[in-house]
């Protein structure tokens, strides 16, 4: 991976689908990672009100229903959309390196 050194590999690119998010796992941390129109986003895979695995949503448009209790959040800015949830999600900026969805671990925001 030439683009960074501090980029780590969560999954293949090919394996995530428009309505299906893919868990994965990097650093000791799980992550969500989505797929819409083309661009790849990478949300914590926990969700902020219970223990729900945001990788296991139901998805519509640019939002992911979390399977515990329904609350929703903007997979694409973290932002909750639907109560019960109130807290936002952490995201990372997913960058595609040979074919492989990355991100730096490091660089995580609200």
């Amino acid at each position: 991976m030439s683009e960074s050194s501090n980029l780590v590999a969560l999954c293949d690119a090919a394996d995530v689908e428009e309505d299906t998010p893919v868990q994965a796992m990097a650093s000791g941390a799980v992550y969500a990672v989505f797929v819409k129109d083309g661009a790849y986003y990478v949300t914590q895979d926990l969700c902020t009100h219970g223990p729900g695995n945001l990788s296991e949503g139901f998805i519509e448009d640019n939002e992911v229903e979390c399977p515990f209790h329904q609350g929703r959040f903007n997979f694409i800015t973290g932002a909750p959309t639907a109560a019960p949830c109130t807290d936002a999600l952490r995201i990372w900026t997913a960058h595609v390196v040979d074919g492989k969805v990355c991100i730096d671990p490091e660089e995580s925001r609200t």
